[in-house]
């Protein structure tokens, strides 16, 4: 079985749309407050422009872990 976890960080755009920024297996001490400090430098530094639209606002961050087990069916 392998397991993953990724730090998904979501934002409103200009356009009032949500995108989503996903990180791969953050580190397993993070905590609510860096996740806050990060998602506030992208919004300040105007990182990212999805679309050509400007984030403007943190709508929420969540840890995804995904566990899968592969199959072997070859006979």
């Amino acid at each position: 079985m392998e397991m993953k976890k990724r730090l998904l960080m979501t934002f409103k755009t200009t356009g009032d749309k949500k995108v989503s920024i996903g990180v791969d297996s953050p580190k397993d001490d993070l905590n609510e407050n860096d996740i806050k400090v990060a998602m506030e430098t992208i919004l300040s530094n105007n990182i990212f422009a999805p679309g050509g639209e400007s984030l403007v606002s943190l709508i929420e961050a969540k840890v995804v872990v995904t566990n899968t087990t592969e199959f072997d069916l070859v006979l």
